[in-house]
Order: C-alpha cells, then structure tokens, then sequence
C-alpha cells in the first residue's frame, strides 16, 4: 500500500518516555553472541529476523520476522497516546508467548485510519476503558506488565502499526518470511510515528 499520510508533518508524542542512553539490540544473532544490556531501556528492532527467539508453541510455524518495535523499560512504565483517536479494542491474548494485555487505538491523520497495537500490558491500567472511547496525544493508556501477564516476557512495550483496522485486540506481530513482504505492505515502520530510535 502507498503512504497516504505525511507523517513528518505531524508532532507525535513518544509512546514510552525514553532515557538519553538505551540499548538498540540484535535479536538476530544468537543470544550468546549479544553484547551485555547496559540500560534498562532498550529498543527492538522492526521488520528484523529473530531465528531463535520466538520458541512457544504459537509459533510453532516457522514466524521469526518481527512486524513491531519493541520498547524495553521497567514494568510500571507509562504508556502514552501518540497523537488524538480512540479505544479501538482491548483485551487479554493468554497463549505463552502472547501479547498478553493488549490495546488497539484508531488515528485519523489527513483524512486517513492508522491503527496501533500496544501490547504486553498491565491488565489493572486498562480496567474501566471502553471501545469507542476518545483518547488524547499525551494521555497516559496504560502501563508495562510484569511477566505473569504479559505472555511472559520481559517487560516492554510492543507497538506496531496497521493499515488495515483489526476485528479484535490482536494483530500478527510476527510472520514467516514466505509472508513477511506482504505483511510489511500491511504493518508499517512504526518509526514512522516513533522517531529514529535506531
């Protein structure tokens, strides 16, 4: 799909508010050849190939092209709209493995839909929200959960864009490389709305 909105021209909010310092991995290579964490803040990278990473059964199909940016940060963490829209949908995805709590949001930037999926969530920063409900750049949305709730992973965010509108709290954050190309036509660079982070 064509890019029909110019990004550049809008003033995002950081979803996760940053440290000057953080960490840029690389899933990509062996976990035994990754060079110590020096923060507890970090980004992983969109549209990489993680080969050894992704081990539950939910991806028991060969999925190993991550479709999101990940944003590691302490559990607790604030979450942030990145610009005006609404709830879209919200709920638990529960498979090892999972995003866990996750929330959709709707933007309309010129004239168009963009949706944005955060996931591994705290569930309690997400009682008492609605569908359908407005949202403003800025507002806080939720936090980062523990591992307990967020399919057990680190806590991080997981934010990933799409053009199509999804059915429910949920969106393949990560393919096989058969599907990747198309994938990535669905799913932009979330760095369209995040910044350069890397």
């Amino acid at each position: 799909m064509s890019q029909p909105i110019d990004f550049t021209a809008h003033d995002f909010h950081p979803v996760v508010q940053l440290p000057k310092n953080y960490d840029v991995l690389d899933l990509s290579i062996p976990a035994s050849a990754r060079p110590a964490r020096s923060s507890q803040f970090s980004i992983g990278r969109y549209n990489e190939l993680r080969p050894d990473t992704y081990t539950e059964p939910l991806f028991a199909e060969g999925r190993t092209v991550h479709l999101g940016i990940d944003i590691g940060a302490p559990a607790g963490t604030a979450v942030y709209a990145f610009a005006d829209g609404w709830i879209e949908h919200f709920g638990y995805n529960s498979a090892p493995g999972d995003y866990g709590n996750t929330l959709v949001t709707g933007h309309r930037l010129d004239s168009y839909e963009i949706y944005a999926l955060h996931g591994h969530l705290d569930g309690g920063s997400i009682c008492g929200i609605e569908q359908g409900q407005k949202i403003r750049r800025g507002e806080v949305l939720a936090h980062l959960g523990e591992p307990h709730e967020n399919g057990g992973w680190p806590p991080h965010l997981h934010f990933q864009l799409s053009w199509q509108r999804p059915t429910k709290a949920d969106l393949p954050g990560v393919v096989t490389l058969q599907d990747r190309e198309a994938a990535l036509r669905r799913y932009p660079d979330p760095r369209l709305v995040l910044g350069p982070l890397y």
